[in-house]
């Protein structure tokens, strides 16, 4: 595989590194793959089973964390109106240059729509400083409630951090959240939050991988 670009991830000196082999694309975080462009089934699902939540808003505001390779974007957008408003927050500038040049095609650009807002800031900062503004936050960020990339993600998935996403959704918002696996005691959290919580396994099996993912979608009553 040739090395398209590495960025350091704060913190814990390690590197996040994205390969290409032909058609394929990968990110890595040291010697563990992230994530694969060959397979993205669960990003889609994260924002299909979101955006269907709220089909009876005209002009939903949505806020995305984490970029990857644009799939989760591109999913949503097909999902929202042309009044919705997206804004994606993605710590790392490079992957936000990566999706704006290597991989922008394999989602179909999805930065260029109109719509859509990129923030170069870590999604904790919005979420403590911004107060029921979004109608939606979709969590693609890390490997879910296991940090994987970057030790300071642990703290979404805290209940001070799940505390701040539901304040910064409306009433009746969902926070929508990827995960590579179940995670008993994060479910539990969700639900000492305050939020009215179901679980969805997506299960992704090709030449490349047979796992199944876990998304939650969490609401905010109303």
């Amino acid at each position: 595989m040739e090395l398209i670009g590495s960025v350091r991830v704060p913190g814990d000196g390690g590197k996040l590194c994205l390969y290409q082999r032909g058609g394929e694309f990968s990110l890595w975080v040291n010697e563990t793959e992230l994530m694969n462009s060959l397979i993205h089934e669960s990003e889609d699902a994260l924002s299909d089973l979101a955006c269907s939540k709220l089909l009876d808003i005209p002009a939903p505001a949505v806020l995305i964390g984490g970029l990857g390779m644009g799939y989760t974007l591109a999913a949503a957008l097909k999902r929202l109106g042309s009044g919705a408003k997206v804004v994606v927050a993605e710590l790392f500038a490079a992957v936000v240059a990566w999706n704006r040049g290597p991989l922008g095609h394999l989602a179909n650009h999805p930065l260029d729509d109109g719509r859509v807002t990129v923030r170069e800031v870590d999604i904790a900062r919005i979420l403590q400083t911004e107060r029921e503004e979004y109608d939606a936050v979709l969590l693609d960020v890390d490997n879910g409630p296991e940090g994987l990339v970057h030790d300071a993600n642990n703290w979404l998935y805290s209940e001070d951090g799940l505390s701040a996403a539901f304040t910064a959704l409306r009433p009746g918002g969902i926070l929508a959240v990827w995960s590579a696996g179940p995670d008993k005691a994060f479910r539990m959290r969700l639900r000492k939050t305050g939020f009215e919580t179901e679980e969805n396994r997506i299960r992704v099996q090709t030449k490349h991988c047979d796992a199944n993912d876990m998304i939650w979608i969490a609401k905010r009553p109303a």
